[in-house]
């Protein structure tokens, strides 16, 4: 491929596989690994493209699992969510050019830790039932705001499904549901921006392969970890991917 030696390649091949093992396994956190990875050594707009075809690859699969009417029965259940995130995903995705990375970083990273840590530590957080509209539409719109300017909108989607006791298969697919929306949405986006373009969607489709390949893997880890153990471990994950944000945001 033009503009990229081989090491470069080999290593963004290798946090895609281990960044869609973890989401093969939890769920999540693909994105937030991949643009970790990719930008300490690709730009951040080329890192920020090269996640694109290799998330909406494994959302599709991930969403599918179970078979598209469970999809699209999730599709209407969680409709307040996925409208909310796909219109400030369009909005947020023209900041890119603009917007100051450290800033944005700490941002997001800051709530995660403190969320996953929070709940770690046993304080458990719960919407009331009859404040689930307004906590879809809130997460849709702090979710789309990130996704749209970083790729990176599973945090706030994790935490309400956390928050609301979703059981282990529903949690996994509903996520699917969202991110693939959100997946599909963020490539029009930012064919629209320019950070999409033909060098930077050859290098994400190279990349597309391994994501699949790592997201098996990583479904059949899911698979043999029991509901209190993933819950545990997404919140692991959720807390060391927040740290890695924060980490950034402090070393820009």
């Amino acid at each position: 491929m033009i503009g990229y030696d081989l090491t470069v390649l080999a290593m963004a091949l290798a946090v895609t596989l281990f960044a869609a093992v973890v989401k093969g396994a939890v769920g999540f956190a693909m994105p937030m690994i991949m643009i970790s990875g990719l930008a300490s050594f690709l730009p951040a707009d080329t890192a920020l493209a090269a996640l694109i075809l290799p998330t909406l690859a494994t959302n599709l699969a991930q969403a599918l699992r179970q078979g598209p009417g469970a999809a699209i029965a999730t599709t209407v259940e969680y409709r307040r969510l996925l409208v909310a995130l796909c219109l400030v995903i369009l909005v947020a995705a023209q900041l890119v050019p603009v917007m100051p990375q450290a800033i944005l970083l700490a941002t997001l990273g800051l709530p995660i830790t403190a969320f996953a840590l929070s709940q770690l530590a046993g304080w458990q957080l719960r919407f009331d039932a009859h404040n689930r509209g307004r906590a879809e539409i809130l997460t849709g719109l702090v979710g789309g705001f990130f996704g749209g300017i970083s790729g990176v909108w599973g945090p706030p989607t994790i935490a309400l499904l956390i928050s609301l006791d979703v059981d282990k298969r529903e949690n996994v697919r509903v996520q699917g549901v969202v991110y693939l929306i959100g997946s599909a949405m963020l490539l029009a986006a930012h064919l629209g921006s320019g950070v999409a373009d033909a060098e930077t969607l050859s290098l994400s489709a190279l990349l597309t392969p391994p994501a699949l390949a790592g997201l098996w893997l990583g479904f059949a880890i899911q698979d043999r970890l029991d509901a209190r153990r993933f819950r545990r471990w997404t919140l692991v994950v959720l807390a060391a991917t927040g740290l890695n944000l924060v980490r950034r945001a402090l070393t820009l």
